[in-house]
């Protein structure tokens, strides 16, 4: 399968997302705190029930373990960029907060910079050709899109996880649930990441925001015993 769908579908996941959040940003910033919602009240939901099935009725779902795992992955991908879009990621800034104005600025640019970077080498190790590293030219080699496009042909099933037998019976689908079902959050997730590190470098070049991280733990600690020691 060529990755040239793949990729299309998550520019246009990206620019959809772009113009939904320029028409209804209140909206969008709903939808994804209820997205995180929905995912970890589903891990606390089956933990829970597991826990009352196993001990309290000598019984249990099998899957349940590794469909919490998937979840949380879910949570940490799909959180990466709401993170960074709402600066809520730990970081440390107490040497750049020494800078001179401009240089602190490009400081923040620089890092947000390097977070796009990440995400997208990620997306698709292809793009480290550019720079002669790792993939001589490959367009189908690895990363988070070839990846989850390698899965989709194969059609291999996960280890426990499996569908209902009145969803087998009805459509006619395999045993197993399918890995890139279970895995569509790798690139779709990365693509987000990408998209607000991208939105990051234009808000602080813009003057909008300092960092696409809340690096201010020093300052607060300072501000907060700033009086502690008195001459």
């Amino acid at each position: 399968m060529e990755l040239i769908w793949p990729i299309a579908g998550l520019i246009l996941l990206v620019v959809i997302l772009f113009l939904a959040e320029r028409r209804w940003p209140d909206g969008i910033a709903r939808l994804e705190e209820n997205i995180i919602a929905i995912l970890l009240a589903a891990i606390t939901l089956i933990s829970f029930s597991q826990v009352v099935a196993r001990y309290g009725f000598n019984s249990g779902w099998t899957g349940s373990l590794e469909a919490t795992r998937i979840l949380f992955a879910w949570l940490i991908l799909f959180g990466m960029g709401y993170g960074v879009k709402t600066g809520i990621h730990l970081g440390v800034d107490a040497l750049i907060r020494l800078f001179p104005k401009p240089l602190f600025k490009a400081a923040a640019i620089f890092g947000a910079f390097c977070t796009l970077a990440y995400a997208i080498i990620l997306l698709h190790g292809g793009v480290l050709a550019i720079v002669g590293n790792g993939t001589g030219g490959n367009w189908r080699q690895s990363g988070a899109i070839g990846y989850w496009a390698f899965m989709f042909d194969r059609g291999t099933g996960l280890d426990d996880l499996r569908y209902p037998d009145w969803a087998i019976n009805s459509f006619g689908l395999q045993e197993r649930v399918q890995r890139w079902v279970a895995y569509i959050m790798l690139p779709i997730g990365l693509a987000l990441l990408a998209f607000r590190s991208l939105q990051g470098i234009a808000d602080i070049a813009s003057g909008k925001r300092e960092l696409i991280v809340a690096g201010h733990e020093a300052e607060d600690l300072v501000a907060e015993n700033k009086n502690a020691v008195k001459d």
